[in-house]
Protein backbone atom coordinates (compact mmCIF):
# COMPACT_ATOMS: atom_id res chain seq x y z
CA UNK A 1 0.00 0.00 0.00
CA UNK A 2 3.11 2.62 -0.43
CA UNK A 3 2.48 5.58 2.12
CA UNK A 4 -1.10 4.71 2.10
CA UNK A 5 -2.42 4.82 5.98
CA UNK A 6 -5.90 4.39 4.67
CA UNK A 7 -7.34 2.12 2.12
CA UNK A 8 -11.15 1.72 1.05
CA UNK A 9 -11.63 -0.91 -1.62
CA UNK A 10 -15.57 -1.86 -3.17
CA UNK A 11 -16.64 -0.07 0.11
CA UNK A 12 -20.68 -0.99 0.48
CA UNK A 13 -23.31 -0.29 2.77
CA UNK A 14 -26.86 -1.23 2.42
CA UNK A 15 -29.98 -0.72 4.46
CA UNK A 16 -32.30 -2.98 3.85
CA UNK A 17 -33.43 -2.15 -0.23
CA UNK A 18 -31.66 1.35 0.31
CA UNK A 19 -27.48 1.08 -0.83
CA UNK A 20 -25.83 4.18 0.93
CA UNK A 21 -22.27 3.12 -0.25
CA UNK A 22 -22.02 1.79 -3.68
CA UNK A 23 -18.52 0.28 -4.11
CA UNK A 24 -16.25 2.89 -2.86
CA UNK A 25 -12.54 2.84 -3.18
CA UNK A 26 -9.82 5.49 -2.31
CA UNK A 27 -6.52 5.77 -0.52
CA UNK A 28 -5.60 8.54 2.25
CA UNK A 29 -1.80 9.21 2.48
CA UNK A 30 0.29 9.42 5.61
CA UNK A 31 0.48 13.04 6.72
CA UNK A 32 -2.10 14.23 4.15
CA UNK A 33 -5.27 16.53 5.07
CA UNK A 34 -7.80 13.96 2.84
CA UNK A 35 -11.26 15.43 2.19
CA UNK A 36 -14.64 14.05 1.52
CA UNK A 37 -16.88 16.61 -0.20
CA UNK A 38 -20.58 15.72 -1.69
CA UNK A 39 -23.86 16.87 -0.76
CA UNK A 40 -26.31 15.66 2.10
CA UNK A 41 -27.00 11.82 1.92
CA UNK A 42 -24.05 11.19 -0.21
CA UNK A 43 -22.24 8.27 1.95
CA UNK A 44 -19.70 10.54 3.40
CA UNK A 45 -20.68 10.13 7.14
CA UNK A 46 -21.32 6.41 6.82
CA UNK A 47 -17.85 6.11 4.85
CA UNK A 48 -15.89 7.46 7.88
CA UNK A 49 -18.00 5.68 10.15
CA UNK A 50 -17.27 2.39 8.50
CA UNK A 51 -13.32 3.82 8.73
CA UNK A 52 -14.12 4.86 12.40
CA UNK A 53 -15.62 1.27 13.45
CA UNK A 54 -18.40 2.80 14.22
CA UNK A 55 -20.64 1.33 11.83
CA UNK A 56 -20.83 -2.29 10.14
CA UNK A 57 -19.82 -2.65 6.11
CA UNK A 58 -22.10 -4.98 3.61
CA UNK A 59 -19.27 -5.81 1.83
CA UNK A 60 -15.67 -4.12 0.90
CA UNK A 61 -12.26 -4.21 2.63
CA UNK A 62 -10.70 -1.18 4.75
CA UNK A 63 -7.41 -1.07 5.97
CA UNK A 64 -6.12 1.22 8.48
CA UNK A 65 -1.83 2.08 8.85
CA UNK A 66 -2.14 -1.82 7.34
CA UNK A 67 -4.67 -3.39 9.90
CA UNK A 68 -7.39 -5.06 8.57
CA UNK A 69 -10.86 -3.80 9.66
CA UNK A 70 -12.23 -7.29 9.56
CA UNK A 71 -9.52 -8.34 11.99
CA UNK A 72 -8.32 -5.77 13.94
CA UNK A 73 -10.83 -3.62 14.94
CA UNK A 74 -9.66 -3.21 18.42
CA UNK A 75 -6.29 -2.17 17.16
CA UNK A 76 -7.51 0.39 14.73
CA UNK A 77 -9.32 2.37 17.64
CA UNK A 78 -6.23 2.96 19.20
CA UNK A 79 -4.45 4.94 16.64
CA UNK A 80 -7.66 7.23 15.50
CA UNK A 81 -9.16 10.12 17.17
CA UNK A 82 -12.96 10.73 16.62
CA UNK A 83 -14.78 14.20 16.47
CA UNK A 84 -17.42 13.51 19.08
CA UNK A 85 -20.78 15.60 18.61
CA UNK A 86 -21.95 17.64 22.18
CA UNK A 87 -24.09 15.04 22.93
CA UNK A 88 -20.60 13.17 23.85
CA UNK A 89 -19.50 15.23 26.86
CA UNK A 90 -20.73 15.42 30.22
CA UNK A 91 -22.63 18.54 31.07
CA UNK A 92 -21.77 18.45 34.75
CA UNK A 93 -18.07 17.95 34.16
CA UNK A 94 -15.62 20.92 33.38
CA UNK A 95 -12.81 20.77 30.35
CA UNK A 96 -10.21 19.58 32.64
CA UNK A 97 -12.32 17.29 34.22
CA UNK A 98 -13.82 16.25 30.74
CA UNK A 99 -10.00 15.42 29.27
CA UNK A 100 -8.82 13.41 32.76
CA UNK A 101 -12.37 11.15 32.10
CA UNK A 102 -11.21 10.32 28.51
CA UNK A 103 -7.72 9.65 29.06
CA UNK A 104 -8.76 7.05 31.77
CA UNK A 105 -11.23 5.36 29.65
CA UNK A 106 -7.96 5.68 26.55
CA UNK A 107 -5.49 4.71 30.01
CA UNK A 108 -3.65 7.68 28.14
CA UNK A 109 -0.71 9.84 30.65
CA UNK A 110 -1.98 13.70 29.76
CA UNK A 111 -1.68 17.21 30.95
CA UNK A 112 -5.51 18.43 30.82
CA UNK A 113 -3.76 22.13 30.63
CA UNK A 114 -0.94 21.77 27.81
CA UNK A 115 -3.65 20.13 25.50
CA UNK A 116 -5.95 23.01 26.36
CA UNK A 117 -2.89 25.65 25.98
CA UNK A 118 -2.77 23.38 22.27
CA UNK A 119 -6.42 24.81 21.08
CA UNK A 120 -6.11 27.92 22.89
CA UNK A 121 -8.72 27.15 25.59
CA UNK A 122 -6.24 27.11 28.55
CA UNK A 123 -8.67 29.69 30.29
CA UNK A 124 -11.33 27.58 29.41
CA UNK A 125 -9.98 24.67 32.06
CA UNK A 126 -13.04 24.97 35.18
CA UNK A 127 -16.10 26.39 32.49
CA UNK A 128 -18.07 23.62 31.36
CA UNK A 129 -18.74 22.26 27.79
CA UNK A 130 -22.45 23.95 27.22
CA UNK A 131 -21.14 27.42 28.49
CA UNK A 132 -18.76 27.92 25.49
CA UNK A 133 -18.87 29.78 22.04
CA UNK A 134 -19.24 27.74 19.03
CA UNK A 135 -16.18 28.08 17.63
CA UNK A 136 -14.81 26.89 21.73
CA UNK A 137 -16.96 24.10 21.73
CA UNK A 138 -15.24 22.80 18.26
CA UNK A 139 -11.64 23.25 18.90
CA UNK A 140 -12.47 21.27 22.46
CA UNK A 141 -13.92 19.00 20.27
CA UNK A 142 -10.64 18.72 18.06
CA UNK A 143 -8.58 18.10 21.31
CA UNK A 144 -10.59 15.03 22.68
CA UNK A 145 -9.55 13.84 19.41
CA UNK A 146 -5.61 14.12 19.92
CA UNK A 147 -5.72 12.46 23.63
CA UNK A 148 -4.48 9.23 22.81
CA UNK A 149 -1.89 10.39 20.35
CA UNK A 150 -3.37 9.34 17.18
CA UNK A 151 -1.95 8.91 14.03
CA UNK A 152 -5.71 9.59 12.15
CA UNK A 153 -7.61 12.07 12.88
CA UNK A 154 -11.77 12.10 11.54
CA UNK A 155 -13.44 15.82 11.23
CA UNK A 156 -17.22 16.08 9.96
CA UNK A 157 -17.96 19.32 9.45
CA UNK A 158 -15.87 20.95 11.87
CA UNK A 159 -16.56 24.72 11.27
CA UNK A 160 -20.16 24.35 10.50
CA UNK A 161 -22.08 27.28 11.81
CA UNK A 162 -18.44 29.39 13.15
CA UNK A 163 -18.12 33.11 12.54
CA UNK A 164 -15.53 33.86 9.96
CA UNK A 165 -12.30 34.68 12.95
CA UNK A 166 -13.56 31.46 14.73
CA UNK A 167 -13.53 29.30 11.30
CA UNK A 168 -10.11 30.83 10.14
CA UNK A 169 -8.64 30.09 13.84
CA UNK A 170 -9.95 26.31 13.39
CA UNK A 171 -8.18 25.93 9.45
CA UNK A 172 -5.00 27.15 11.74
CA UNK A 173 -5.62 24.33 13.96
CA UNK A 174 -5.96 22.00 11.56
CA UNK A 175 -3.33 22.79 9.53
CA UNK A 176 -0.83 22.37 12.93
CA UNK A 177 -1.94 19.08 13.14
CA UNK A 178 -0.77 18.20 9.59
CA UNK A 179 2.53 19.95 10.19
CA UNK A 180 3.03 17.32 13.41
CA UNK A 181 2.40 14.36 10.92
CA UNK A 182 -1.18 14.12 11.60
CA UNK A 183 -3.12 12.44 9.07
CA UNK A 184 -6.80 14.22 8.71
CA UNK A 185 -9.71 13.18 7.39
CA UNK A 186 -12.57 15.72 6.86
CA UNK A 187 -16.00 16.49 5.49
CA UNK A 188 -16.94 19.91 4.41
CA UNK A 189 -19.47 21.82 2.61
CA UNK A 190 -17.38 24.72 2.50
CA UNK A 191 -15.69 24.43 -0.76
CA UNK A 192 -13.42 27.35 0.01
CA UNK A 193 -12.39 25.25 3.14
CA UNK A 194 -11.44 21.84 1.00
CA UNK A 195 -9.84 24.32 -1.38
CA UNK A 196 -7.00 25.79 1.31
CA UNK A 197 -6.92 22.74 3.81
CA UNK A 198 -7.06 19.51 1.38
CA UNK A 199 -4.00 18.12 0.15
CA UNK A 200 -6.72 15.98 -1.90
CA UNK A 201 -10.07 15.08 -2.33
CA UNK A 202 -12.78 12.71 -3.67
CA UNK A 203 -16.11 14.18 -4.53
CA UNK A 204 -18.71 11.75 -3.32
CA UNK A 205 -22.44 11.54 -4.68
CA UNK A 206 -25.36 9.21 -4.40
CA UNK A 207 -22.95 6.79 -2.42
CA UNK A 208 -20.25 6.56 -5.29
CA UNK A 209 -16.82 8.82 -5.56
CA UNK A 210 -17.60 10.52 -9.04
CA UNK A 211 -13.80 12.52 -9.05
CA UNK A 212 -10.70 12.72 -7.15
CA UNK A 213 -7.21 14.41 -7.05
CA UNK A 214 -6.06 17.61 -5.72
CA UNK A 215 -8.06 20.90 -5.74
CA UNK A 216 -5.59 22.83 -8.08
CA UNK A 217 -5.98 19.62 -10.60
CA UNK A 218 -9.72 19.04 -10.01
CA UNK A 219 -10.05 22.75 -10.71
CA UNK A 220 -7.38 22.92 -13.46
CA UNK A 221 -9.30 20.08 -15.45
CA UNK A 222 -12.85 22.02 -15.18
CA UNK A 223 -10.99 25.20 -16.64
CA UNK A 224 -9.53 22.94 -19.24
CA UNK A 225 -12.79 21.96 -20.44
CA UNK A 226 -14.03 25.54 -21.61
CA UNK A 227 -15.63 26.32 -18.20
CA UNK A 228 -15.69 29.97 -17.80
CA UNK A 229 -17.40 31.90 -14.99
CA UNK A 230 -20.45 34.10 -15.54
CA UNK A 231 -19.17 36.93 -13.40
CA UNK A 232 -15.68 38.34 -13.14
CA UNK A 233 -14.05 36.96 -9.79
CA UNK A 234 -12.51 39.58 -7.68
CA UNK A 235 -8.97 39.22 -5.62
CA UNK A 236 -11.17 39.96 -2.43
CA UNK A 237 -14.38 38.43 -1.12
CA UNK A 238 -16.79 39.45 1.39
CA UNK A 239 -15.33 37.60 3.81
CA UNK A 240 -11.85 38.95 3.32
CA UNK A 241 -13.14 42.67 3.85
CA UNK A 242 -15.51 41.51 7.00
CA UNK A 243 -11.92 40.32 8.53
CA UNK A 244 -10.03 43.00 7.21
CA UNK A 245 -12.47 45.44 8.84
CA UNK A 246 -12.98 43.79 12.18
CA UNK A 247 -9.78 41.67 12.53
CA UNK A 248 -8.76 38.13 12.27
CA UNK A 249 -8.27 37.36 16.24
CA UNK A 250 -11.02 35.42 18.28
CA UNK A 251 -14.05 37.29 19.87
CA UNK A 252 -14.91 34.96 22.20
CA UNK A 253 -16.60 35.93 25.81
Amino acid sequence: MGNSIIKVAELVKKYDNFTAVKGISFEVQQGEIFGLLGPNGAGKTTTLEIIETLRPKTSGKVWVDQMDLDKQAQDIKKIIGVQLQAAGFYPNLNLKEIIELFGGLYNATIDPLALLQSVQLEDKAKSKFKHLSGGQKQRFSIATTLINQPKIIFLDEPTTGLDPQARRNLWELIKSLKEKGTTVVITTHYMDEAEILCDRVAVVDAGTIIKQGSPDQLIDELLAGGFTRTKKVKEANLEDVFLSLTGKELREL
